[in-house]
């Protein structure tokens, strides 16, 4: 029997509470790790991400297998995930650790990616420019324990944090486009 071949995919859509569960129960998802990723200092904190001194973006990072389940479907489902107008962060949460990126693994993510954001641009379901960034992957600090599958963990923190960010609103909007 052939070994299953997993991949990794890497986005950082804001708040990484809200970034795992639409990803999570999709077949062929092994794993969705809350992390950090994109800065310089090794091993950072939450508290240092946060304070917006170390570079690093809020992520998640998939191990997935691409037989189950493709690096486009990622990409459709992470683009309804957050604002790709918003340079400033995302919804309620401002600065660089918040700010929407896909960190790509190989040059055929790059360029499936690039394709995906050229579509979203075309298609004029946002009158102002894509701004999430598409860069190559870094090193992924793995978050705080309490960090992962924080929507299991707390759901009613994570609903009310989903609504009262506004991305709960938005991502239901986009499902109307």
């Amino acid at each position: 029997m052939a070994e299953k071949r997993m991949e990794l995919a890497t986005f950082a859509g804001g708040c990484f509470w809200c970034m795992v569960k639409p990803f999570d129960q999709q077949p062929g998802i092994q794993s969705v790790i809350s992390g950090y990723t994109g800065g310089t200092k090794e091993n950072p904190t939450y508290q240092e991400v946060c304070s917006d001194t170390t570079g690093h973006y809020e992520a998640v990072q998939i191990s997935y297998d691409p037989q189950l389940f493709s690096y486009e479907k990622l990409l459709e489902i992470f683009w309804q995930q957050h604002d790709p107008t918003d340079s400033g962060g995302q919804f309620f949460d401002r600065g660089t650790s918040y700010k929407p990126a896909i960190f790509y693994h190989n040059e055929e993510q790059k360029k499936l990616a690039e394709e995906s954001k050229r579509k979203l641009q075309e298609s004029g379901r946002f009158s102002k420019p894509i701004v999430t960034e598409i860069l190559p992957a870094k090193t992924f600090y793995r978050a705080e324990e309490y960090h992962q599958d924080f929507y299991k963990k707390n759901p009613e923190r994570y609903n009310a944090y989903q609504k009262g960010s506004g991305r709960a609103d938005f991502i239901a909007r986009q499902r109307e486009v």
